[in-house]
């Protein structure tokens, strides 16, 4: 099994959504993490880690770069 790595930090659900996007157009797979614990109705304002295989890491740091605003992204990993 590929470990999953963190490549990005998003504020919330839609913006780890939008990140999931570009990679998804940049074939690489993502899945979604809560950052935080929270209470379990309060899922759309959690933070989120977007996760990529550790193979993908450098190219979806790349896809990401590319197609965004540096100053739309919380952190990277």
């Amino acid at each position: 099994m590929t470990q999953m790595v963190q490549v990005a930090l998003a504020e919330d659900v839609a913006e780890a959504e939008e990140l999931q996007t570009i990679l998804r157009e940049a074939g690489i797979v993502s899945e979604l993490e809560t950052a935080v614990e929270h209470h379990p109705r309060e899922i759309e304002n959690a933070p989120q880690k977007v996760l990529v295989p550790e193979s993908s890491l450098e190219a979806a740091r790349h896809a990401i770069e590319a197609l965004t605003d540096p100053g739309d992204l919380v952190s990277d990993a």
